[in-house]
């Protein structure tokens, strides 16, 4: 078998063999997070439920789960997923680094997450990160093109201005407790009940309320994209060191949740630093969990606990979208209508069957193709070519079968 290298002036994305399988196992595991997280908040009932003074859930169960995920998972999936976005522009850019439209296929790689991104808020669920994520990255992209020192000035920059935001909020930047209320019940009676084209005129409504929560959050996605462009500038995640990762992690996660801990007993209620506890030790927890399972991932051992998680990471664009569109049918009229009928705790036990499902099913493509099938599309449109996608008209280094 003769195999004919593709032209080198044309770039190609990076090769599933130089892949480095603890961040794909990492990006994997926190999906599991953010899956929990979108469910049970979000899907499940309307995400301004819990700005209302609710009663609390029916069950001891439900409670537990909610309170657990609250401590424990909430915004530090979504914290872990901001950082891994950072990482894997880092990455993009150091590998078309000898490219002289570098600058231009990194922005057109961007423009088309924001395209897939308006589709999703608009057509799937309002609930979507894909479009922030999108125009954070254009607003990091130029932060690239520096030095090292520059990318870890910006992230500190970035995350004093959300922490400052604790603290203070500008005026009218969120809704009202009166159009809260009028927006929850609306969305009990529409999700539940409505048709797609009820919901679908319902979701672009409710765009106007769900805005200022990413206004809010913008400077802590910044923040950590940058942190996480300069955790792969650093070199810790190509050759990690076992006992520095076990050490650093293990001490922010420490910390980060004895702060949650403190506030949420109300110790700190009422002071500055007890406004900032929660939000900083969610920032450190996250990059605890994200350092231990980097940790554990990059050893033998532990790639045979977490390579399941692997090739979910790989796909993690797809089957983001998937966990939508599954929910979604789930949970709103056009489908099984369950919005607002199930308890956390039943929520969560659906969301696990469809991750341990997606879990299957992205070994089995993965064992068959080089991209999952959103993936292979969104590399498609970036570098305005077809990309391979079939496993067997290629080899291991991107070389095509004469």
């Amino acid at each position: 078998m003769v195999y004919a290298p593709i032209h080198e002036s044309l770039p190609g994305p990076i090769s599933p063999s130089d892949r480095i399988e603890s961040i794909d196992a990492l990006r994997g595991v926190a999906l599991l997070g953010v899956l929990a997280i979108n469910l049970v908040t979000e899907f499940r009932v309307s995400i301004f439920q819990h700005f209302l003074p609710a009663a609390l859930p029916a069950s001891s169960l439900d409670r537990a789960v909610e309170t657990v995920l609250m401590l424990a998972v909430d915004m530090k999936a979504f914290a872990l997923f901001s950082l891994l976005f950072g990482v894997g522009l880092a990455i993009q850019f150091e590998h078309l680094a000898a490219n002289s439209r570098r600058a231009l296929l990194l922005f057109r790689r961007l423009l088309v997450l924001l395209i897939f991104g308006l589709i999703h808020l608009c057509l799937i669920w309002n609930g979507d990160i894909l479009t922030a994520y999108a125009i954070a990255g254009l607003v990091v992209l130029p932060f690239l093109f520096g030095p090292r020192w520059l990318l870890l000035a910006g992230a500190a920059a970035f995350l004093g201005l959300y922490l400052t935001m604790q603290v203070w909020s500008p005026p009218g930047l969120f809704p009202s407790l009166a159009s809260i209320q009028s927006n929850v019940e609306e969305a009990n009676r529409v999700y539940a009940t409505g048709n797609f084209g009820e919901v679908l005129a319902f979701r672009l409504r409710e765009i106007a309320l769900i805005l200022p929560l990413h206004i809010y959050v913008f400077p802590r996605t910044l923040g950590l994209f940058l942190l996480g462009a300069f955790v792969w500038r650093s070199g810790v995640l190509q050759k990690p060191n076992h006992v520095l990762l076990f050490t650093a992690g293990a001490g922010c996660v420490g910390l980060g949740a004895a702060m949650i801990l403190l506030r949420a007993g109300n110790a700190m209620a009422g002071t500055s630093f007890g406004v900032l506890a929660t939000p900083a030790g969610t920032i450190l927890l996250a990059l605890g969990y994200g350092a231990i399972i980097i940790a554990i991932a990059s050893s033998a051992r532990g790639n045979a606990l977490l390579g399941w998680a692997a090739p979910l990471g790989r796909m993690a664009f797809t089957n983001y979208l998937a966990q939508s569109v599954i929910f979604g049918w789930i949970f709103y009229g056009y489908g099984l209508g369950l919005f607002g009928h199930l308890g956390a705790a039943e929520a969560l036990a659906i969301g696990l069957v469809v991750y341990v499902a997606q879990v299957i099913f992205s070994g089995w493509w993965l064992g068959r193709h080089r991209y999952g099938p959103v993936e292979w599309l969104w590399r498609t449109l970036m570098y305005g070519t077809p990309q391979p996608l079939l496993r067997a008209g290629l080899n291991d280094s991107g070389q095509r079968a004469a």
